[in-house]
């Protein structure tokens, strides 16, 4: 087709058809589904006929071709409208559409990357955009590519703060190449929106964050053309298209009425919606390709990891940040931090090399979504801040999960070992929310050696990696040089006469170990196990001291009792034959200032409340018959 200003009379009508038939499918699908938001695909279908036709270059064939457009369904609800975009570009078959929302389908009620066009999952409002914006980043100073990134989104999800924080970077950090399309519908799941159609409140809001705004009616075909032309040749901003819809558009019985968000049409209504639509049709279009291109070559140096001698007091935290910094070598390594560079240490990578360096300032939810961004383009994203505010942005990671991206996430100054900061600064949740995630992998080493090698191995782990990093410094117990793996851990006391052991991650390695020492001076040898890997955790050493103690484990952890070091070590032996009896010395009040050892003592994991536990194992067995 010609460019905007040359569409003819014909091209419009096209246009127009195809946004019938993407209606006419949204609601075939999900009638026979049962269920989904045919109301929310209807309205954005005409914005979507013109987007695929006319702007969005894409190679169908070649998903992975490097300069292809990214298109980000932020409203996954309308997913119907999604798939029958892939229908009217000749992907999937009117069979498979049919299959919608139907077990084994990959047409799933909300997207996934189950689909090779899609980029991440979506349906979780408020999402999209954000991760639309990390790829838009990458786009812009890494792969320095013609692509361009698009974020259909609903006005719903404009209430949500990570929409605003998303605007808020791409506004810092000029991303002409990245626009939003706003389905401004004004109906939500239960009534109207907050702005409703009021689209010069959406402008002010958008332009204060330094995006340029366009306002539309987002049913005419040639204003619908216009803007994102316009769109794409932004000049140094972000866009934002500001479209103005009916809910339902096209059949009268539900256009711009409430009570239909989130519901199917019945049969006998889809029926006549579709003879109102204009009949089924099964318009297969042809689409824009993209230049092909390749992305920068990459020049990879030799990765030199830092080297501890055993004893030097070394921060988790800073040996992270030198490990980091080591990995800069590998030109796909990129990192991104919230605004507390300086104590995650990853400020390190950031002098080195600052051409790979994101700064997401205080806006934990875009912290997580430039990763996931990064990630979709094939880098290898490292995002830290203190583990305590990366529960703001949990939702996303949870989604991390779902799209089964690769990202590495780095807490610092986890527990009451932080001292006085008090306890909104004390992560003390972090381990259970991230155990909790799909496909998830959790770290938490003791030391500086350790630390430098998970952090090596986070690179090439896939799914979503956790590393929890420890504030004060703590003597280095590993050698240069030692080996660990994802799922392992470390014996650091044995012997045969072990009559319990103590189980420690991060600062209560240390602490065990101070308890091991006490309860020798009474004779009661104990093993020390540093169980640095939280998930997956190593089964096969924890039954071999569950063993040789006859069932006496201490756990011991800077968290709370629920769905940490404990959980994880009572669910790995929860089927054995004869289970371990298991003291948890965990974090059971809520903390106050002090220091870090009042801290230690007043929960119950400082070295001596560990031996105290232990004894106390140990002459219960004794008293046994």
């Amino acid at each position: 087709m010609p460019p905007a200003s040359e569409l003819t009379e014909q091209d419009v009508q096209l246009l127009r058809e195809l946004g019938q038939q993407l209606r006419v499918d949204s609601i075939r699908c999900s009638t026979a589904a049962g269920s989904g938001h045919p109301t929310s695909a209807m309205s954005a279908a005409d914005i979507a006929a013109v987007l695929l036709v006319r702007h969005l270059e894409y190679d169908w064939e070649r998903p992975d071709e490097p300069n292809n457009d990214h298109l980000i369904l932020s409203k996954g609800h309308a997913s119907p409208l999604y798939y029958a975009m892939f229908k009217a570009a000749g992907v999937i078959t009117d069979e498979e559409l049919m299959t919608f929302r139907r077990f084994g389908s990959r047409l799933q009620g909300h997207p996934t990357p189950v689909i090779p066009w899609v980029d991440v999952a979506t349906g979780s409002l408020g999402q999209g955009m954000p991760i639309a914006v990390g790829i838009a980043l990458a786009g812009r100073y890494l792969d320095r590519l013609d692509y361009h990134v698009w974020a259909l989104c609903g006005d719903s999800e404009m209430a949500e703060g990570s929409i605003w924080e998303a605007l808020d970077k791409a506004g810092h950090y000029g991303l002409s190449n990245f626009t939003a399309i706003v389905d401004v519908n004004r109906l939500g799941q239960r009534g109207p929106t907050e702005l409703g159609w009021d689209l010069e409140a959406y402008r002010r809001r958008a332009e204060a964050f330094g995006a340029r705004a366009i306002l539309i009616d987002g049913h005419d075909i040639v204003q619908i053309d216009r803007a994102l032309a316009e769109a794409r040749d932004a000049g140094g901003r972000p866009t934002v298209v500001l479209a103005r819809t009916k809910k339902g558009k096209g059949f009268s019985e539900v256009e711009d009425k409430e009570g239909w968000h989130g519901r199917a049409l019945p049969p006998d209504m889809a029926e006549r919606a579709i003879t109102e639509l204009g009949g089924v049709r099964h318009l297969t279009v042809s689409t824009r390709k993209p230049e092909p291109a390749r992305v920068p070559a990459r020049a990879d140096g030799t990765v030199e990891l830092p080297r501890y001698e055993p004893g030097q007091p070394v921060a988790t935290r800073k040996a992270y940040g030198d490990a980091l910094k080591a990995l800069g070598a590998r030109s796909d390594v990129v990192a991104m931090d919230g605004e507390v560079s300086n104590s995650t240490h990853a400020d390190e990578f950031a002098r080195a090399y600052p051409d790979r360096y994101f700064e997401m300032f205080i806006a934990e939810q875009m912290l997580v979504s430039a990763a996931v961004g990064m990630s979709v383009r094939g880098y290898t994203p490292f995002a830290s801040t203190f583990a305590a505010f990366l529960t703001r942005a949990y939702d996303f990671i949870r989604m991390a999960g779902v799209s089964e991206v690769n990202i590495r996430l780095v807490g610092s100054h986890a527990g009451v070992e932080i001292g006085p900061d008090g306890p909104s600064q004390m992560a003390l949740e972090d381990l259970a929310a991230m155990r909790a995630v799909h496909g998830s992998t959790v770290l938490y080493p003791s030391d500086a050696t350790s630390t430098v090698a998970l952090t090596a191995l986070m690179a090439d782990t896939p799914g979503v990696t956790f590393l929890r990093t420890t504030r004060g410094a703590y003597p280095v117990l590993y050698p240069p040089g030692e080996r660990f793996r994802i799922g392992g851990s470390k014996v650091l006391r044995a012997s045969g006469e072990d009559r319990v052991a103590l189980i420690g991650a991060g600062v209560t390695v240390h602490n065990c170990l101070a308890a091991a020492d006490l309860l020798a001076a009474e004779g009661i040898a104990a093993r020390v196990i540093d169980l640095y890997s939280v998930k997956p955790v190593d089964v096969e050493t924890l039954k071999e001291a569950s063993r040789v103690t006859s069932g006496r484990l201490v756990v011991a952890e800077d968290h709370y009792p629920q769905g940490g070091l404990g959980a994880a070590v009572m669910e790995a032996l929860a089927d054995d034959p004869r289970p371990p009896r298991v003291v948890h010395c965990a974090v059971r009040g809520l903390p106050t200032s002090g220091t870090p050892a009042e801290l230690m003592e007043a929960a119950g994991i400082s070295p001596g409340q560990i031996a105290v536990a232990a004894r106390r194992l140990v002459h219960e067995e004794v008293r046994q018959p």
